[in-house]
């Protein structure tokens, strides 16, 4: 029912070919970006990280890092902003300062993802307008939470699982024990299943 009341959004792509979409919240960090870079790369994987402005502006390096490595980005927000707790004015203002951050080192995107996934049909109605897409998801890993088990992790990605899902993993502090555990363990049993990773465009 949500997917229908916000069919504007994307929550997963529609194909017969055994593609999924890997995507990352919440980066660049240092060591682990450059974990989750080095994990992918091991398995000839291409995803989306969906970029707080606020670390890019304190990590460039990383933040090219993951252009270099032929990753797709997005925009996150500059602060991780809460659009329900936001007015619309102060949070679009957030959005365009990172994609003014992005430009400036030499990246375009109108890919975005709401923090929390929470957002106001105001907000989403301006972002689309600007010919924003607003990627959602089909699958989370539950990565960030202290209370899933990283054996719960892995199960929260594999089990469910189909070609076109749109898969939440985040590189942060926060998430970084259950991520290091779990990306490794999708990536050889997603790849050992036939399954391509794929950036959003």
């Amino acid at each position: 029912m949500i997917k229908q009341l916000f069919a504007r959004y994307t929550w997963c792509f529609s194909t017969s070919k055994r593609e999924i979409y890997l995507t990352f919240d919440d980066g660049p960090i240092p060591e682990v970006t450059e974990f989750v870079l080095n994990q992918l790369k091991k398995f000839n994987a291409t995803a989306t990280f969906f970029c707080i402005g606020e670390n890019i502006q304190k990590h460039p390096t990383i933040f090219k890092e993951i252009i270099a490595h032929g990753h797709s980005v997005g925009n996150h927000t500059f602060h991780h902003l809460n659009g329900w707790k936001t007015s619309t004015e102060e949070y679009i203002d957030n959005v365009i300062k990172t994609e003014l951050l992005m430009r400036k080192n030499e990246k375009i995107t109108r890919l975005f993802r709401p923090p929390y996934g929470k957002i106001k049909r105001s907000q989403a109605s301006i972002l689309l307008k600007k010919n924003y897409k607003i990627i959602m998801w089909s699958i989370i890993s539950a990565d960030f939470d202290k209370k899933t088990s990283k054996e719960q992790c892995v199960e929260n990605v594999i089990k469910k699982v189909k070609n076109g899902s749109v898969i939440v993993f985040h590189d942060s502090i926060k998430a970084r024990d259950n991520l290091y555990h779990t990306l490794p363990i999708v990536l050889e049993n997603l790849t050992n299943k036939g399954y391509k990773f794929k950036g959003i465009d």
